[in-house]
């Protein structure tokens, strides 16, 4: 049993799609399960959706769901002759599931609506793909995650119900070759959907992975594999052909756009290896990621825009001590904020995080009780993993420096750019 995963951008075009096709043709001897997210910017477009919706203005959301659904109808008419009318019926039960709940009025929270409503992306593109799958020859099984994975009802970042998950998981998964189902999404006890985080496709494949004791989990995208560096940003990166889970955690969790954070938990557990491959050339080696140690890796740069520094000063100069702390940290649970660095002194607390709006706000706003608070918006963290001191100063030439902060294996800088 091996776990695929296939992402939005390996199957945002007719042409992708018949390459998904072409790469299963690859593994004829093997039993597959494959996670396949929603369609190139299909997310994205949906969560317009849902914020019309939420707005209050219903024929904007309508509109707008509409264009998503004659895109995918276009592409079913693209890819598909014998299947199509049956591929339709499927696609229509699922349109009518968002249509039904945009001509209600929203009475709960903007969170649970996202949910119901942008989960259909990964609905629509594995009911094509699996259409146009058995249209091609290769015969497989649709599978709807929702009755798969259990969660709670923790909406936009739910949480898994192990037992329930792994119980329904191997009852469902049997002798067929090759499954198709859904990256992103489960449902509570009470049937609603949820999400599982943003990019919670990865986390999904580990979960399959887990649960079925699968040999490997590989997931293609459309790069070579694990780069030392985002391509779009810096120049010369290089491949990365080999990585400990440990480093991949440490990387994802400075912000690295490579693999989910919650996704190497599940394949650690059991020792499960990763391969990161690419979907427009799989003869590429890629990368893999396992329990062993790497030595001599190269610097891995990481850059997160979109920051904020929230300075939070003792009120009467007296000690930041462990009751104020302890009540910050219950604000940053509440909120369900993630902080990018905290540095502490004597007197403030400085806390580096990604800008929400609202909710960098709220933060702010709750935390003036215990201190005085000062915002500053619009900075970028860099985070330079197995670098030295004259990488730091090359990447920094230029740059006004807010905060420091250095380990033996990793630095990070907050800066602003100098206008």
């Amino acid at each position: 049993m091996k776990v695929f995963k296939f992402g939005g951008a390996s199957v945002n075009s007719v042409e992708r799609i018949k390459n998904l096709a072409a790469v299963l043709r690859e593994y004829p001897s093997e039993q597959l399960v494959v996670i396949i997210s929603a369609m190139g910017k299909t997310t994205n477009a949906l969560e317009k959706v849902a914020e019309a919706f939420y707005a209050g203005k219903k024929e904007e959301a309508l509109e707008l769901f509409n264009t998503v659904k004659n895109q995918h109808l276009n592409t079913a008419k693209y890819l598909l002759v014998t299947r199509y009318n049956a591929c339709y019926s499927q696609l229509n039960d699922f349109f009518t599931e968002v249509e039904w709940l945009l001509h209600d009025q929203p009475v709960r929270e903007f969170d649970y609506y996202y949910d119901q409503i942008v989960c259909a992306g990964e609905l629509f593109s594995t009911a094509i793909i699996s259409h146009f799958l058995a249209e091609d020859g290769i015969g497989n099984e649709w599978l709807d995650v929702r009755d798969l994975i259990r969660t709670d009802n923790n909406f936009r970042d739910a949480a898994i119900d192990w037992p329930a998950t792994t119980q329904r998981i191997r009852d469902e998964i049997g002798d067929g070759a090759l499954y198709i189902t859904q990256g992103f999404i489960g449902s509570t006890n009470d049937n609603e959907n949820t999400t599982l985080g943003r990019e919670g496709s990865d986390y999904t494949a580990a979960v399959f992975a887990n649960i079925l004791n699968a040999e490997s989990l590989t997931i293609w995208k459309d790069v070579e594999g694990v780069m030392n560096a985002d391509p779009k940003t810096f120049e010369d990166t290089q491949l990365i052909s080999e990585l400990s889970f440990r480093e991949v955690i440490e990387m994802a969790y400075y912000g690295a756009q490579v693999i989910h954070p919650k996704t190497i938990k599940p394949l650690q557990n059991k020792n499960i290896p990763l391969y990161v491959k690419c979907f427009l050339n799989p003869a590429l080696p890629g990368t893999v990621i396992h329990g062993k140690t790497n030595k001599n890796l190269p610097p891995i740069f990481v850059i997160k825009n979109n920051q904020a520094l929230v300075q939070l000063n003792s009120q009467d100069f007296s000690f930041v001590g462990e009751k104020p702390v302890a009540a910050l940290y219950e604000l940053f649970s509440k909120l369900r904020i993630s902080t990018n660095l905290v540095q502490t002194g004597a007197i403030s607390v400085m806390v580096c995080l990604d800008d929400k709006g609202d909710k960098t706000d709220q933060l702010a706003a709750a935390a003036s009780e215990h201190f005085d608070v000062q915002i500053e918006k619009g900075l970028h963290l860099l985070t330079i993993r197995h670098g030295n001191e004259k990488l730091t100063q090359t990447l920094t030439a230029g740059k006004s420096i807010v905060l420091m902060q250095r380990s033996p294996d990793t630095i990070q800088v907050l800066y602003r750019d100098l206008n």
